[in-house]
């Protein structure tokens, strides 16, 4: 087993539906998104599916290491990657340059030389989120507590804002709907 894959695998979190759904306006209808660390059963795969869109998914766990893996014609790239990588993964989506959205840990971002300069040199956007993402440790069960930080959407190509703030929420158009 690789490096990556040791630190992935101790870095597996799963997003619940009221954190994905507000991603979604910011994505043209029907597109093509890659969601590059996701199974199948991922509600990233499963909410922006239902809304629509057409949804490559891999993981590393499928030998879909993001990092080797060739990369998906798509027009978004979309998820929740492992915060132990954050560089590695914030390096690599600069240098693909699509538009991507990876909903990430917000303590420290401008704390490393290399995230500095990557914020410095490139345009991007932050979404906040009002509440912290309360994220599941495996799917369907509920999650313990809420985590020791922010969390908050990193995104080039997806606005021309730098910062937005935005709610959680259950809903899509006013309609109730759940993606379990």
């Amino acid at each position: 087993m690789d490096f990556a894959k040791k630190k992935a695998e101790k870095d597996e979190w799963y997003t619940p539906q009221e954190a994905i759904i507000p991603i979604l306006k910011y994505l043209k209808p029907n597109s093509m998104i890659w969601c590059p660390f996701d199974l199948e059963e991922s509600l990233f795969v499963k909410i922006l599916s239902k809304s629509g869109h057409t949804v490559i998914n891999t993981h590393i766990s499928n030998n879909g290491d993001f990092f080797k893996i060739h990369i998906p014609e798509c027009d978004y790239i979309v998820s929740n990657p492992p915060y132990s990588l954050r560089n590695d993964i914030l390096q690599r989506l600069f240098k693909i340059g699509k538009p991507f959205a990876m909903l990430m840990n917000a303590n420290g971002v401008f704390d490393s030389d290399l995230r500095w300069c990557l914020f410095r040199d490139n345009n991007f956007t932050f979404i906040y989120l009002k509440k912290r993402v309360n994220y599941m440790a495996v799917y369907g069960e509920k999650p313990k507590s809420s985590p020791p930080f922010q969390s908050v959407y990193i995104c080039s190509g997806i606005s021309d804002k730098q910062i937005i703030f935005e709610e959680q929420c259950k809903t899509i158009n006013n309609t109730k709907r759940w993606f379990n």
